[in-house]
């Protein structure tokens, strides 16, 4: 009963087939060899048109290289403030945008608002004394579990445009997102006006492998510089690429990203069903965050379960962990067994009864 996140369980058997397949024999070094030709052949079939790929080996470095194309050192960059490049990333966005900041800006279920947006960059002095915003960053899924819509995404692009930000998509569980909505890559990014997504796989079946994706021409032209320059130009590159390869066949990615979302919801209909149990956000990809009474995680931990608290300081306005409540959050994964699920939700109902007994 591990549910502490999605980089818990290793990687899927077929892509570590392709990885074996593509370590067999001598290749071209540093990513012009025939696999990550393939792969990003294959990225422009998923996406519907030719993108600049920039394969790397993490989303911090996928995010951070990202906004470095995007925003100069003396600029800003703007996001949600519970974002996991504000809060969990050490400043390497800020580090490799060399001096330009993160700013955090407050909104509803973990998403931000055009409103929100607009109202921050249109009441910002002009001038050199002030720092120009120049791109937005949005988590798809977001750090609430939540999925931004097609218009939502639609809506947050124009008012970047009307300004002269970039947007940037976060895409760490990039194919949660996409099975949740239903729909294509191509929808769920550069039709709704996003330029530059940092494509992450690694929480759905990839041992380490993230790319960088620039649907904006004008961004991809100084990212091949930038990756060298911090290290994530891999010599054997083709070991990168070929992650991508097993997690493109067959589909297996999408087949991983339902199977998580599915034992979420599973899981958050299990618990929302049970007294005392509600959730501070709601449950739309492969993350559920209940609150949960101080007796059902005291007992849920003694059966062996593994999960984390999680901040309070997300949630909406109005909401409120009580004194006897604690707020955790639980992720399923590719590899999460419905037993194991089902068995936590055993020992929560048990829990219930055993708190009515007393």
């Amino acid at each position: 009963m591990n549910f502490a996140s999605d980089n818990i369980v290793g990687a899927s058997p077929p892509v570590l087939d392709a990885l074996l397949r593509a370590n067999a024999g001598p290749k071209a070094a540093y990513g012009v060899d025939d696999v990550s030709e393939r792969v990003a052949a294959r990225f422009a079939e998923i996406f519907e048109r030719e993108v600049a790929v920039f394969p790397v080996t993490t989303g911090t470095a996928a995010n951070a290289l990202a906004l470095s194309a995007a925003v100069p050192p003396y600029g800003i960059a703007l996001c949600h403030q519970e974002a996991h490049i504000l809060l969990d990333e050490c400043g390497a966005p800020e580090f490799f945008m060399h001096g330009a900041k993160l700013v955090g800006l407050p909104g509803r279920d973990g998403k931000l608002a055009p409103a929100t947006v607009a109202g921050y960059v249109d009441t910002l002095p002009k001038g050199v004394h002030q720092m120009p915003p120049r791109a937005l960053s949005v988590s798809q899924v977001t750090e609430c579990g939540t999925v931004y819509r097609l218009d939502e995404i639609a809506d947050l692009a124009a008012t970047c445009r009307q300004r002269g930000l970039a947007l940037h998509m976060d895409g760490a569980r990039f194919a949660n997102a996409l099975v949740a909505l239903g729909c294509s890559p191509a929808e769920m990014t550069w039709k709704q006006g996003v330029d530059i997504l940092s494509f992450g796989a690694t929480k759905n079946g990839c041992l380490m492998a993230e790319a960088i994706l620039v649907f904006d021409p004008a961004l991809a032209e100084s990212l091949a510089y930038r990756r060298k320059r911090a290290g994530q130009t891999i010599s054997k590159g083709r070991l990168i690429a070929a992650q991508f390869e097993g997690y493109f066949a067959d589909d297996l990615w999408l087949a991983n990203a339902r199977h998580a979302n599915r034992m979420a919801k599973l899981l958050s209909d299990g618990m929302t069903g049970l007294p005392g149990v509600r959730l501070a956000w709601p449950a739309e990809a492969n993350e559920v965050f209940p609150i949960v009474p101080r007796s059902m995680d005291r007992a849920l931990r003694a059966a062996g379960a593994n999960y984390h608290a999680w901040s309070e300081t997300g949630l909406n306005e109005g909401d409120a962990v009580g004194e006897g409540e604690v707020l955790v959050r639980l992720v399923l994964s590719f590899a999460t067994e419905e037993a194991d699920v089902r068995r936590f939700l055993d020992v929560a109902a048990a829990s219930v009864r055993a708190q009515a007994a007393e």
